[in-house]
Protein backbone atom coordinates (compact mmCIF):
# COMPACT_ATOMS: atom_id res chain seq x y z
CA UNK A 1 0.00 0.00 0.00
CA UNK A 2 1.19 3.71 -0.25
CA UNK A 3 3.52 5.34 2.36
CA UNK A 4 2.32 8.08 4.03
CA UNK A 5 4.72 10.20 1.91
CA UNK A 6 3.22 9.31 -1.26
CA UNK A 7 -0.30 9.83 -0.13
CA UNK A 8 0.62 13.29 1.99
CA UNK A 9 2.81 14.45 -1.00
CA UNK A 10 0.30 13.37 -4.15
CA UNK A 11 -2.32 14.87 -1.90
CA UNK A 12 -0.47 18.12 -1.28
CA UNK A 13 -0.06 18.57 -5.27
CA UNK A 14 -3.79 17.91 -5.79
CA UNK A 15 -4.53 20.71 -3.13
CA UNK A 16 -1.78 23.10 -5.22
CA UNK A 17 -3.22 21.92 -8.90
CA UNK A 18 -6.97 22.30 -7.66
CA UNK A 19 -6.35 25.90 -6.06
CA UNK A 20 -8.99 27.58 -7.90
CA UNK A 21 -7.05 30.95 -7.97
CA UNK A 22 -4.61 28.80 -9.92
CA UNK A 23 -7.46 28.51 -12.98
CA UNK A 24 -5.82 24.84 -13.76
CA UNK A 25 -8.77 23.01 -12.28
CA UNK A 26 -12.74 23.46 -10.85
CA UNK A 27 -14.98 21.14 -9.26
CA UNK A 28 -13.89 17.64 -10.31
CA UNK A 29 -11.87 18.59 -13.05
CA UNK A 30 -8.35 16.93 -13.71
CA UNK A 31 -6.57 14.34 -11.80
CA UNK A 32 -3.45 13.08 -10.34
CA UNK A 33 -1.33 9.81 -9.43
CA UNK A 34 1.71 8.67 -7.77
CA UNK A 35 3.81 5.72 -8.24
CA UNK A 36 3.85 3.29 -5.43
CA UNK A 37 6.13 0.64 -6.00
CA UNK A 38 6.47 -1.37 -9.42
CA UNK A 39 3.48 -3.08 -8.40
CA UNK A 40 0.93 -0.50 -6.98
CA UNK A 41 0.12 3.35 -8.18
CA UNK A 42 -2.22 5.64 -6.37
CA UNK A 43 -4.72 7.76 -8.92
CA UNK A 44 -7.49 10.15 -7.74
CA UNK A 45 -11.14 8.71 -7.52
CA UNK A 46 -14.00 9.63 -9.69
CA UNK A 47 -15.75 12.61 -9.27
CA UNK A 48 -13.99 13.71 -6.19
CA UNK A 49 -12.18 17.69 -6.35
CA UNK A 50 -8.38 17.85 -6.60
CA UNK A 51 -8.69 21.50 -4.15
CA UNK A 52 -10.13 19.19 -1.28
CA UNK A 53 -8.91 15.80 -1.98
CA UNK A 54 -8.87 13.32 0.96
CA UNK A 55 -6.87 10.40 1.84
CA UNK A 56 -10.21 8.31 0.98
CA UNK A 57 -10.30 9.97 -2.21
CA UNK A 58 -7.39 8.19 -3.90
CA UNK A 59 -7.01 4.64 -4.98
CA UNK A 60 -4.54 2.21 -4.84
CA UNK A 61 -4.69 0.24 -8.21
CA UNK A 62 -2.68 -2.48 -9.98
CA UNK A 63 -0.58 -2.27 -12.79
CA UNK A 64 -0.75 -5.59 -14.19
CA UNK A 65 -4.41 -5.46 -13.63
CA UNK A 66 -4.54 -2.58 -16.10
CA UNK A 67 -1.27 -2.38 -18.34
CA UNK A 68 -2.93 -5.53 -20.70
CA UNK A 69 -5.93 -3.16 -21.20
CA UNK A 70 -3.82 -0.97 -23.63
CA UNK A 71 -3.15 -3.97 -25.94
CA UNK A 72 -7.17 -4.07 -26.50
CA UNK A 73 -8.99 -2.23 -29.37
CA UNK A 74 -12.17 -2.84 -28.84
CA UNK A 75 -13.49 -2.89 -25.07
CA UNK A 76 -17.05 -1.92 -24.12
CA UNK A 77 -17.60 1.34 -21.40
CA UNK A 78 -18.92 -1.35 -19.27
CA UNK A 79 -16.17 -3.80 -19.62
CA UNK A 80 -13.76 -0.98 -18.93
CA UNK A 81 -15.36 0.14 -16.03
CA UNK A 82 -15.30 -3.14 -14.71
CA UNK A 83 -11.57 -3.44 -15.20
CA UNK A 84 -10.99 -0.56 -13.36
CA UNK A 85 -12.99 -1.49 -10.23
CA UNK A 86 -10.48 -4.73 -11.07
CA UNK A 87 -7.57 -3.14 -10.35
CA UNK A 88 -8.37 -1.47 -6.92
CA UNK A 89 -6.21 -3.21 -4.06
CA UNK A 90 -9.07 -2.56 -1.59
CA UNK A 91 -12.46 -3.53 -3.38
CA UNK A 92 -13.43 -1.45 -1.14
CA UNK A 93 -12.49 1.63 -2.10
CA UNK A 94 -13.69 4.30 -3.98
CA UNK A 95 -14.23 4.15 -8.37
CA UNK A 96 -10.84 5.02 -9.77
CA UNK A 97 -10.90 8.38 -12.70
CA UNK A 98 -11.90 7.02 -15.85
CA UNK A 99 -8.42 8.34 -16.91
CA UNK A 100 -6.39 5.57 -14.84
CA UNK A 101 -5.57 3.78 -17.77
CA UNK A 102 -3.57 6.44 -19.16
CA UNK A 103 -2.48 6.78 -15.76
CA UNK A 104 -1.19 3.39 -15.32
CA UNK A 105 0.84 4.07 -18.95
CA UNK A 106 2.55 7.18 -17.89
CA UNK A 107 4.01 6.05 -14.45
CA UNK A 108 5.03 3.08 -16.23
CA UNK A 109 7.61 5.43 -18.43
CA UNK A 110 11.57 5.35 -16.76
CA UNK A 111 11.64 7.62 -13.73
CA UNK A 112 8.49 8.96 -14.10
CA UNK A 113 6.67 8.61 -10.79
CA UNK A 114 4.39 11.49 -10.46
CA UNK A 115 1.32 13.04 -12.92
CA UNK A 116 -0.74 15.76 -13.04
CA UNK A 117 -3.76 16.65 -15.70
CA UNK A 118 -5.79 19.95 -15.26
CA UNK A 119 -7.85 21.80 -17.68
CA UNK A 120 -5.94 25.06 -17.78
CA UNK A 121 -8.01 27.89 -18.80
CA UNK A 122 -5.20 29.74 -20.48
CA UNK A 123 -3.73 26.30 -21.85
CA UNK A 124 -7.33 25.00 -23.49
CA UNK A 125 -8.00 28.49 -25.11
CA UNK A 126 -5.10 27.68 -27.29
CA UNK A 127 -6.19 23.67 -27.62
CA UNK A 128 -9.88 24.86 -28.82
CA UNK A 129 -8.17 27.06 -31.70
CA UNK A 130 -6.22 26.40 -34.61
CA UNK A 131 -3.11 27.54 -33.18
CA UNK A 132 -2.51 24.28 -30.80
CA UNK A 133 -0.07 22.80 -32.95
CA UNK A 134 2.03 25.46 -33.10
CA UNK A 135 1.84 26.18 -29.21
CA UNK A 136 2.95 22.27 -28.67
CA UNK A 137 5.92 22.78 -31.35
CA UNK A 138 7.40 26.20 -30.65
CA UNK A 139 8.82 27.99 -27.72
CA UNK A 140 8.50 31.77 -26.33
CA UNK A 141 11.48 32.20 -23.74
CA UNK A 142 14.01 30.23 -22.15
CA UNK A 143 12.07 29.48 -19.12
CA UNK A 144 9.21 27.27 -21.00
CA UNK A 145 12.31 25.38 -22.56
CA UNK A 146 13.95 24.67 -19.11
CA UNK A 147 10.37 23.78 -17.48
CA UNK A 148 8.27 22.21 -20.09
CA UNK A 149 11.31 20.74 -22.82
CA UNK A 150 12.33 21.98 -26.19
CA UNK A 151 8.68 21.00 -27.42
CA UNK A 152 5.37 19.06 -26.42
CA UNK A 153 2.95 16.10 -27.45
CA UNK A 154 -0.46 17.26 -29.00
CA UNK A 155 -2.76 14.60 -28.99
CA UNK A 156 -5.83 15.10 -31.33
CA UNK A 157 -9.18 15.35 -29.55
CA UNK A 158 -10.79 11.45 -28.85
CA UNK A 159 -12.67 9.80 -26.42
CA UNK A 160 -11.61 10.23 -23.05
CA UNK A 161 -10.94 6.69 -21.36
CA UNK A 162 -9.50 3.69 -23.41
CA UNK A 163 -9.16 5.62 -26.99
CA UNK A 164 -7.32 8.58 -25.19
CA UNK A 165 -4.83 6.23 -23.48
CA UNK A 166 -4.16 4.35 -26.77
CA UNK A 167 -3.46 7.67 -28.52
CA UNK A 168 -1.32 8.88 -25.46
CA UNK A 169 1.13 6.06 -25.30
CA UNK A 170 0.99 6.29 -29.50
CA UNK A 171 2.29 9.67 -29.46
CA UNK A 172 4.42 9.84 -26.15
CA UNK A 173 6.45 6.56 -27.85
CA UNK A 174 6.55 8.63 -30.85
CA UNK A 175 8.30 11.52 -29.31
CA UNK A 176 10.49 9.31 -27.33
CA UNK A 177 11.92 6.81 -31.07
CA UNK A 178 11.98 10.73 -32.39
CA UNK A 179 14.54 13.06 -29.53
CA UNK A 180 15.59 10.20 -27.38
CA UNK A 181 13.14 11.75 -24.40
CA UNK A 182 10.07 11.83 -22.63
CA UNK A 183 8.02 14.56 -22.80
CA UNK A 184 7.24 16.91 -19.41
CA UNK A 185 3.98 18.26 -21.26
CA UNK A 186 1.24 15.98 -23.18
CA UNK A 187 -1.60 18.56 -24.60
CA UNK A 188 -4.87 17.43 -25.54
CA UNK A 189 -6.70 18.43 -28.02
CA UNK A 190 -10.09 20.33 -26.94
CA UNK A 191 -9.38 18.59 -23.21
CA UNK A 192 -6.34 19.26 -21.40
CA UNK A 193 -2.67 19.39 -20.04
CA UNK A 194 -0.86 16.23 -18.60
CA UNK A 195 2.46 17.41 -16.68
CA UNK A 196 5.18 14.53 -15.91
CA UNK A 197 7.94 13.78 -14.02
CA UNK A 198 9.93 12.19 -11.56
CA UNK A 199 8.86 14.16 -8.94
CA UNK A 200 5.70 16.14 -7.75
CA UNK A 201 7.77 19.76 -8.13
CA UNK A 202 8.73 18.72 -11.28
CA UNK A 203 4.60 18.24 -12.24
CA UNK A 204 4.07 21.94 -10.40
CA UNK A 205 6.89 23.11 -12.57
CA UNK A 206 5.69 22.30 -15.98
CA UNK A 207 2.40 22.71 -15.40
CA UNK A 208 2.70 26.49 -13.65
CA UNK A 209 5.19 27.37 -16.87
CA UNK A 210 3.33 25.93 -19.47
CA UNK A 211 0.12 27.95 -18.11
CA UNK A 212 2.82 31.18 -18.06
CA UNK A 213 3.40 30.32 -21.68
CA UNK A 214 -0.27 29.88 -22.66
CA UNK A 215 -1.23 33.02 -21.08
CA UNK A 216 1.68 34.91 -23.12
CA UNK A 217 1.19 33.15 -26.32
CA UNK A 218 -2.92 34.20 -26.00
CA UNK A 219 -1.63 37.78 -25.14
CA UNK A 220 0.69 38.07 -28.29
CA UNK A 221 -1.02 36.97 -30.74
CA UNK A 222 -3.61 39.70 -29.49
CA UNK A 223 -0.66 41.77 -30.40
CA UNK A 224 0.25 40.96 -33.94
CA UNK A 225 1.50 37.32 -33.29
CA UNK A 226 3.70 35.62 -31.25
CA UNK A 227 7.40 35.98 -31.91
CA UNK A 228 9.17 32.48 -31.43
CA UNK A 229 12.72 31.45 -30.13
CA UNK A 230 14.27 30.36 -33.18
CA UNK A 231 15.41 26.30 -33.04
CA UNK A 232 19.19 26.90 -32.55
CA UNK A 233 18.22 28.88 -29.45
CA UNK A 234 15.25 26.50 -28.29
CA UNK A 235 17.90 23.90 -28.49
CA UNK A 236 20.74 26.25 -26.68
CA UNK A 237 18.92 26.58 -23.58
CA UNK A 238 18.14 23.07 -24.12
CA UNK A 239 21.81 21.97 -23.96
CA UNK A 240 23.25 24.88 -21.91
CA UNK A 241 25.04 23.24 -18.69
CA UNK A 242 23.91 26.09 -16.47
CA UNK A 243 19.95 25.23 -17.80
CA UNK A 244 20.65 21.32 -16.19
CA UNK A 245 22.08 22.64 -13.01
CA UNK A 246 18.61 24.85 -12.64
CA UNK A 247 17.02 21.55 -13.71
CA UNK A 248 18.34 19.45 -11.01
CA UNK A 249 18.04 22.30 -8.78
CA UNK A 250 14.10 22.46 -9.09
CA UNK A 251 13.92 18.74 -9.48
CA UNK A 252 12.69 18.85 -13.03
Amino acid sequence: MATPSNLETMLELSHFLGDEQRHLAILGEGNTSTKVDDEIFLVKASGSCLQTLLPEDTVACRFDALLPTLKEQRLSDEEIEQRLLASRVDPTAKKPSIETLFHAYLLSLPEIAFVGHTHSVAINQILCSPMAETFAKRRLFPDEVVCCGARSVLVPYVDPGLRLSLEIREKTEAFLKETGSLPRIILLQNHGVIAIGKTAGAVKAAMLMAHKAATIFVGAASLGGPTFMSEHDVLRIAGRTDEHYRQKALQL
